[in-house]
């Protein structure tokens, strides 16, 4: 189907229920084996939760999707056992440019510090990723990965959800204590739950054209506003793995999807926009339209939707997957603490809270720059293309450009699982922030922040000398260990040091952490699974610790 890429093709497996007749109970069923679907299973079962997961196809994503993964969504990636194989097959890149007409008016790095593991943003083909992800899904011994069994209907009640499930042997009946639905836009488990979506379609098609080529494109995102080649209209061009550029060119509503998609049709427009005459092949092509939409909760008893499931945006800006991912990244530890009864079920409220609030600023950011790039008035035209021809001299100007706003992680600064500061603190580390990475020394081997934290809530104590803590200070220490829900206490130290009863030290010479997290001796900061921030101090204390982390898990603190 595609000249660069082979689909795989995934084995169908009768499931035990359909072998034996029985009808059987499942901890977690999760409904949708695209990236949010998978990113969801395999978090769980590496944490050692048994999830069943159900996709009615036996392949990858067809075609033409997700593209763009930011370094957010690359350290969650990591976690989860594919970071690497997507930055090895992606295009990295930080540096985007903004044209209008034939002259660049603006241009952003979104990395412009030194001393991180992951770049701004790689580019890469959804089904690599997903290929990716079934590959470690595959490693998982806790997850049953089961394709080809599409769900047909869906009873919730109090104590799960009862699915009946479509084989080529038949339709059997499945049962779960949680249900994670994670079935893309259209999501069948939605309708089949008479649940609605609200929100706005844009009136307006854009063409995809993904193209093999050779170029000397650098990597970068290159965005123009009414260019030679495409006039009046938008272009937006990417590299991707495979000598694949994408191709976005914005057609306006009244264009017929059908005969823009003839090869015809397409082969002017890129040849106009190269302008070298160059030999291309067509690798994929269609005309979508978009939408901002969300439920209004993501959270149905016990039953929980994700990514596109849950919430769509535009394709500007790179919020679709990013976002998604990062919605079971939330959802995963929190699921994880109520299966173990560590914590109320109550708890998942809080992510529809927090991820609510991200999928609103999205949304937000979505709107903005879809109306930004696709003016629907005169007045709106005028004033968009007057910000472009003053931003390539004037700074006011540029700060209005918007091209796409690029994905950033939510900062869940308001949520309720936070405890606000009681000390004075600089920076962006606030309870609610995504932890930002730093370059740091363990055992004498050079690593990274983020790669040493996760998957479990953490206190770094910021110690001037790991040797030199007292007694009491390490008693504390053991306290935390020893709780039901246990925190590591990791030192973090400017230079080496043997800590007190094996502790981990973490070497920040060159002062990163120090410097991103305004960090001194005897600062503590209470990290949470997901390496959000959950409160700092500026001293240890173990019975405050603790207090937070009740907070941070809606537990009651003795």
């Amino acid at each position: 189907m595609l000249s660069t890429y082979q689909y795989p093709k995934y084995e169908y497996v009768q499931p035990p229920e359909q072998k034996s007749g029985e009808t059987r109970r499942h901890p977690v069923v999760v409904v949708g084996a695209g990236p949010v679907g998978l990113a969801a299973a395999i978090d769980l079962a590496q944490s050692g939760v048994p999830v069943v997961l159900l996709d009615e196809d036996d392949t990858v994503s067809i075609g033409s999707r997700g593209v763009c993964y930011a370094k957010r969504t690359l350290e969650v990636l990591d976690r989860l056992g594919v970071g690497n194989a997507c930055l090895d097959k992606g295009v990295s890149w930080n540096v985007g440019r903004t044209f209008f007409q034939d002259q660049e008016v603006y241009h952003f790095n979104l990395l412009p510090q030194p001393g991180h593991k992951r770049p701004g943003m790689i580019n890469l083909q959804q089904y690599y990723l997903e290929e990716f992800e079934v590959r470690r899904a595959k490693e998982l011994p806790g997850l049953d990965l089961r394709f080809r069994h599409k769900v047909v209907a869906v009873s919730p009640d109090g104590r799960g959800a009862s699915l009946q499930v479509e084989t080529p042997d038949g339709v059997y009946t499945l049962e779960t204590d949680w249900l994670v639905v994670a079935d893309g836009a259209r999501s069948p488990v939605r309708r089949m739950m008479k649940l609605d979506i609200d929100g706005k379609v844009f009136k307006d098609r854009f063409l995809i054209a993904d193209v093999v080529m050779k170029a000397d494109f650098p990597h970068e995102r290159w965005f123009w506003f009414d260019p030679p080649f495409h006039p009046g209209q938008s272009v937006l061009l990417h590299r991707q793995a495979d000598s694949v550029y994408r191709i976005d060119f914005q057609l306006g509503w009244q264009a017929d999807p059908e005969e823009e998609k003839k090869p015809e049709k397409v082969i002017p427009r890129i040849q106009a926009m190269l302008g070298d005459g160059r030999p291309f092949e067509l690798e994929w092509v269609s005309v979508y339209t978009f939408q901002c939409r969300r439920m209004e909760k993501f959270r149905h008893g016990r039953v929980l939707f994700a990514g596109d499931a849950a919430h769509q945006v535009s394709p500007f800006g790179a919020r679709g997957a990013n976002s998604g991912i990062q919605d079971v990244d939330n959802l995963a530890w929190k699921l994880r603490l109520v299966i173990a009864g560590q914590a109320p079920a109550e708890l998942l409220d809080s992510y529809c809270e927090e991820r609510g609030l991200a999928a609103d600023e999205n949304l937000m950011n979505s709107t903005r720059s879809t109306d930004f790039i696709t003016p629907k008035s005169k007045t709106s035209l005028i004033f968009r293309n007057a910000v472009l021809t003053l931003a390539k001299d004037h700074a006011f100007a540029r700060a209005l450009v918007n091209s796409g706003r690029l994905s950033l992680p939510a900062c869940l600064s308001e949520s309720r699982l936070n405890t606000p500061d009681g000390d004075t603190f600089q920076g962006g580390m606030q309870p609610g922030a995504a932890m930002d990475d730093a370059p740091v020394k363990e055992d004498g081997r050079d690593g990274w922040l983020l790669d040493r934290i996760g998957n479990r809530f953490m206190a770094i104590v910021h110690v001037s000398d790991p040797a030199a803590v007292d007694a009491a200070t390490a008693q504390g220490f053991k306290t935390l260990a020893a709780g039901v829900i246990p925190v590591e206490v990791v030192l973090l130290s400017p230079g080496p040091g043997r800590a007190p009863d094996g502790l981990r030290v973490l070497e920040d010479g060159a002062g990163r952490f120090a410097e991103r997290y305004d960090s001194l001796p005897g600062t503590v900061y209470l990290l949470r699974p997901d390496q959000h921030v959950a409160a700092r101090w500026r001293a240890f204390d173990a019975d405050r610790v603790m207090a937070a982390l009740a907070r941070a898990t809606m537990t009651r603190h003795s």
